[in-house]
């Protein structure tokens, strides 16, 4: 068997370090270090079904190093995914399976998109919670139906960047013992030895985050590879970290140098590698048929353990438990019919009330019905965001069962722990923070976007108009940079209503929302005299029009903002100005409406006027070239709300004067 599994180790070697040498582009080095933790990993412990990817009991594998994507790529070859020969041979081409770093693929096995430093170690937190999570809520002695490890191998450069740490700060702190991740330590990154920037005693610093460590001290010594991770799954207390001692380019003249790392070996080491290694030196993507007989056994296996996990499930779900009903409906991704029926609606005479306050009662009024489904929290301003589930406990280590997460000060880590949620099954997380601090968790964003994962985000205070505490916590360039995000919905609702219908369709929408809210309090809109019902889910609409249907102008507005322009419509009125008021709490969603629709709402021949409290830039797209757009193209100030607003042009007055001098400007163009 040893000398199977030495054939078996460097198979996965030379795979990636040919996929490399043909791509001409990529990182060979780690996969030489890390392929003996890899296979004994995948061969000896991991529980997956490589004919169905997707099973819901599989054990989770991150490759956090995403560099080392020829590794894995590798790995789901030999074990029979569906990634062929030829797709490793198209490595990092156009339109092929084999990316230069993994990207989510949940019919290939690859769980997420990985290659930005750090974010797959904190989405493996996020698995791992979920794990917890659905297990405490729906296990019982007799069905263990939820049952699995989050396996991840990860770099010198993943516990550099700093979202791991925050990661790992709370996964010791929830005790998340299902987690066991191996440490790739080859002490080399891009730039040369690690200890010219990385000097820290990693071992002390994950204790101290309240982690099991283990250590091998061979990379290349199965045996005690396999003994660690055996040692690591008896721990119940903690995650675990295994530092494997690693030579990255192992076996070739490249060896612990930082040239092993980015670029292919270059024919000649190649070669000397394959000798030093007792490989075919004229090769090329060679496969023993020993090794693919032997690593192939995995699909009669995992479809054995797939087979027995249903049957115990179908089992659960005849026993007449309730919660076997509701876990089905997680598995399968379908929320309960009548969930819509639980929101709320608000009505004018109720008064003025902030938006983060509306969102928190409807994320409750959801509860009552998702509380299978929905679990989140915020980065310790729970208080403030209003993200705070009533009645539905605290996630912690002595209580997986609850749905209220307190990520602690750390908004990194909460983006991609989210997004490790989501990846996890078909829970719906949400984050919260302020609206500023989104770019604490910009790369996770990112990732959200890109991988489609169903993350609602929540940021409240969205505006100026949290005044005294000033440009710091004064959001202006985020909500637009929110916009510019692939994929990624955002909602700024004008009030109480507006705020209902945005969480309606962030729910029925599955991918990655934004959700902007209010500190301050905003009128509520009558919903017997404007159509927010019907016009949120299509992203703008017309809020109040003149009533010939014929404006001589049109004021957009979002948010807070939506107000502004509604009063600055009755001025305009009294002045003679025919004026339509639109509100478009969604971009995204306007611009997935036909043609037909957006002209009559926006139509191109009439003047428009956005109203919005920050960037400007973007508005031209729906204002036009001659149009014009109050924004703020500067940092806030520390003042009172209205006087802030008041003195960066956010009044009737102002509006009024834009609105006068651009139809002045439109005309005048029209004459000549």
């Amino acid at each position: 068997m040893k000398d199977l599994d030495e054939l078996c180790v460097n198979t996965l070697r030379f795979l990636a370090v040919d996929a490399v040498e043909k791509a001409q582009s990529g990182h060979p080095g780690a996969p030489l270090g890390m392929a003996p933790m890899a296979y004994v990993l995948w061969d000896r412990f991991l529980r997956h079904n490589p004919r169905n990817p997707r099973w819901f009991n599989r054990d989770r594998f991150i490759l956090s190093a995403g560099h080392a994507s020829a590794l894995l790529y590798s790995l789901l070859h030999l074990y029979g995914y569906d990634l062929s020969l030829e797709d490793l041979k198209s490595f990092r081409q156009w339109g092929s399976k084999t990316p230069g770093h993994p990207e989510y693929d949940p019919h290939t096995g690859i769980e997420l998109t990985t290659g930005p430093l750090g974010q797959g170690f904190g989405m493996g937190v996020g698995m791992a919670i979920a794990e917890c999570f659905l297990a405490s809520n729906f296990n019982n002695p007799q069905f263990p139906v939820v049952n699995h490890h989050v396996y991840a191998i990860c770099s010198d450069g993943d516990l550099m960047e700093g979202v791991s740490s925050e990661a790992a700060s709370l996964a010791g702190t929830l005790k998340l013992n299902k987690l066991i991740y191996l440490y790739d330590d080859n002490h080399i990154t891009i730039e040369g030895s690690t200890a010219l920037a990385f000097t820290e005693n990693v071992q002390a610093r994950f204790e101290a985050y309240g982690w099991n460590v283990l250590r091998v001290t061979d990379g290349d010594d199965l045996d005690s590879i396999k003994a660690a991770i055996r040692k690591a799954q008896t721990e119940k207390e903690k995650p675990s970290l295994i530092i494997v001692r690693t030579h990255i380019g192992y076996g070739s003249p490249k060896q612990d140098t930082a040239e092993a790392h980015g670029e292919p070996l270059g024919k000649e080491a190649l070669e000397a590698a394959k000798e030093k290694l007792n490989w075919p030196r004229e090769s090329s993507f060679y496969i023993p048929e020993e090794v693919l007989v032997h690593c192939r056994k995995a699909i009669e296996k995992g479809a054995e353990l797939e087979a027995q996990w249903q049957s115990l499930f179908n089992d659960y779900l005849n026993s007449g438990d309730e919660k076997a009903k509701k876990l089905e409906q997680v598995v399968k991704g379908k929320l309960p019919s009548d969930w819509i029926s639980v929101l709320p609606e608000f009505h004018a005479e109720a008064g003025s009330v902030a938006t983060r306050n509306i969102s928190g009662d409807v994320l409750n009024a959801l509860a009552k019905k998702l509380s299978h489904f929905i679990i989140g929290g915020s980065a310790d301003l729970a208080s403030s965001n209003k993200t705070f589930l009533k009645g539905l406990g605290d996630f912690c280590a002595q209580n997986y069962c609850s749905n209220n997460l307190h990520f602690g000060v750390r908004e990194h880590a909460m983006g991609a722990i989210a997004n490790g949620i989501a990846l996890h099954s078909n829970l719906i997380p949400y984050t919260g923070t302020f609206l500023v601090f989104s770019d604490y968790m910009r790369p996770a964003l990112r990732l959200s976007a890109l991988m489609k994962t169903n993350v609602k985000f929540v940021f409240t205070h969205d505006s100026i108009a949290i005044g005294e505490d000033g440009p710091t916590h004064q959001p202006i360039e985020q909500l637009m940079s929110l916009r510019t995000i692939p994929f990624m919905t955002v909602f700024r609702p004008a009030d109480a209503n507006e705020t209902v219908e945005a969480w309606k369709e962030a729910i029925k929408r599955r991918g990655p929302v934004a959700l902007l809210f209010t500190r301050q309090k905003l009128p509520i809109l009558d919903l017997d005299k404007y159509p927010v019902k019907e016009g949120v889910s299509r992203g703008a609409y017309i809020l109040s029009d003149d009533p010939s249907g014929k404006p001589d102008v049109i004021l957009i507005g979002t948010g807070s903002e939506v107000h502004l322009a509604l009063a600055s419509q009755e001025e305009l009125k009294r002045k003679g100005v025919k004026t339509r008021v639109v509100s478009m709490p969604s971009w995204e969603l306007f611009e997935q409406q036909p043609d037909t629709y957006k002209e009559k709402v926006l139509p191109k021949d009439v003047p428009k006027l956005a109203i919005e409290a920050g960037m400007p830039l973007g508005w031209h797209k729906y204002v036009g070239a001659e149009g014009d757009v109050i924004g703020i193209n500067r940092f806030g100030a520390s003042a009172p709300e209205k006087t802030i607003y008041e003195k960066l042009g956010f009044s009737v007055d102002n509006v009024v004067k834009h609105t006068l001098a651009l139809l002045s400007r439109v005309n005048k163009s029209k004459r000549t």
